[in-house]
């Protein structure tokens, strides 16, 4: 059983708050924009992601978005919603099952799998799915906060 959750007004929750379940999700439409910007961004030019007519002739059939363009918007989601500010991942593992192409509405979901209170840190359950498909999965250690930083005057 999961509760979707929202960011924290604060823009993160720290460790008192946080249960196993929570659960938070982004949605992002993968747009060719997106693919060139990535790829700007990690100097991944692999033609299966750049070049229609290279990718039309791999078992792909035609151009897939980046692995890691998918696992960079569930980055997001633990940066900014959950936990959210302050988060530092330790480890990822990560495994896709489906090509994610253009024009596909990617969803990214954490969940919180577990806590250890003593060492602030969370598993977290990371899901990517296109529609109700799963596309990536694996699993994230965070360290949280365990208070919030007082705010500036």
């Amino acid at each position: 059983m999961s509760d979707l959750v929202q960011a924290h007004p604060s823009g993160g929750y720290i460790l008192d708050e946080m249960f196993v379940g929570m659960t938070a999700e982004k949605h992002v439409e993968i747009t060719e924009a997106r693919i060139v910007q990535f790829a700007e961004a990690s100097d991944d030019f692999n033609p299966v992601h750049m070049d229609e007519t290279y990718a039309a002739k791999t078992a792909y059939r035609g151009r897939i978005a980046h692995g890691l363009l998918s696992a960079s918007i569930g980055s997001a989601v633990v940066g900014t919603m959950l936990p959210g500010a302050g988060a530092i991942f330790l480890s990822q593992t990560l495994s896709f099952q489906k090509p994610v192409r253009i024009g596909d509405v990617l969803t990214a979901r954490v969940t919180v799998a577990e806590i250890d209170p003593e060492s602030a840190r969370v598993v977290l359950k990371a899901q990517g799915l296109v529609g109700e498909e799963v596309v990536m999965d694996g699993e994230a250690l965070v360290r949280v906060p365990r208070r919030r930083r007082p705010a500036k005057d």
